[in-house]
């Protein structure tokens, strides 16, 4: 089959020679494929085996190695020593500006562990720079007409509604909250780690807490009609629901609640603004969102209410100081 004049060391033909393969293959490498060594796929190979790799949370390790695998049906024949930071920009030259950046990442985890393997001398992906993107706030923030709107759809004894006041009161993401249950609750605390990044979370759960804090008895009166499981959220039949698919089907719950433009997500982002909003300091909010920078902590309240910090930042910094959950 022909492939370009050009020298067998030339990215150009590299690249040829590696789609080639891999449209032999099938386009993806089978799990009993072995590489040569010293090829990259033979690299790729043992850094998804590697402390490094396996100690990512479960999420993250299915996006990257999909894209691991992708890499590798491309260019896995291709010699490890020989890949530069122009073969690396012409792979992401290819896909568009946040695809590409998220590729960059696995490249340059990759790269880092070669180099820490000792598979190589120098990180190719170093000096390879992220694609401009446009400036996007990222998940829309839920609002307090919001949140009335889905209560007034859903009512306390349904598992939507349940879900719901579950993430409102202990601002965990939809992934951490299909895990919880009552065993992480003691003495009217609940304690769990978050799962994407590693992080302790803590929050009242039977208490009142502080005044920043908002308590309500919603979640206790879902969870006083909710049959006693292993976890809170559970399918119809009594199963832990699956963090896979329980972020669409929260979505489809806001879509039937005329709120569309809404995710899980952005509760969190509605409560850590209305902790700001009421007084409560960074590591207090850092505290109950398991987040571990204040950079983060400031990020998703940033669409607190900023003419009520001003008004009641009295106020709520003296109601604030009477409860520190640090």
């Amino acid at each position: 089959m022909p492939l370009p004049d050009l020298s067998t060391d030339h990215p150009e033909w590299l690249s040829a020679y590696s789609a080639l393969l891999a449209a032999h293959d099938g386009g993806k490498p089978s799990p009993e494929v072995r590489h040569r060594t010293g090829t990259i796929g033979a690299a790729l190979r043992a850094y998804m085996a590697s402390d490094h790799f396996l100690g990512l949370a479960s999420s993250t390790r299915g996006t990257r190695r999909r894209m691991i695998e992708d890499i590798e049906a491309l260019y896995g024949r291709g010699v490890l020593a020989d890949l530069l930071p122009r073969h690396i920009r012409q792979d992401l030259a290819r896909l568009p500006p946040h695809p590409a950046n998220n590729r960059l990442r696995v490249w340059r985890a990759f790269g880092r562990w070669c180099v820490d393997a000792g598979l190589i001398d120098a990180d190719p992906s170093r000096d390879v720079r992220k694609r401009a993107t446009a400036v996007t706030e990222g998940y829309k923030a839920w609002g307090r007409a919001d949140v009335a709107a889905f209560r007034l759809r859903w009512p306390h004894d349904s598992q939507q509604r349940l879900a719901f006041e579950l993430m409102h009161r202990t601002c965990a993401s939809i992934g951490d909250a299909c895990r919880l249950g009552p065993g992480m609750v003691k003495n009217g605390w609940l304690h769990y780690r978050r799962q994407k990044s590693g992080s302790e979370a803590a929050c009242p759960f039977s208490l009142p807490g502080p005044d920043w804090f908002e308590a309500d008895d919603h979640l206790a009166r879902c969870l006083a009609t909710a049959p006693r499981h292993m976890t809170f959220i559970t399918t119809k039949s009594g199963a832990a629901r699956s963090h896979k698919s329980a972020a669409q089907w929260f979505s489809r719950a806001c879509d039937e609640a005329g709120l569309p433009e809404l995710s899980a997500h952005g509760i969190r982002k509605h409560r850590a603004s209305v902790f700001k909003e009421n007084g409560a300091t960074p590591e207090q909010r850092m505290a109950i969102l398991g987040h571990e920078s204040q950079s983060e902590a400031t990020r998703y309240s940033k669409s607190a209410d900023l003419q009520k910090i001003v008004c009641g930042a009295e106020s709520s910094k003296s109601a604030g100081s009477k409860f520190q959950l640090g």
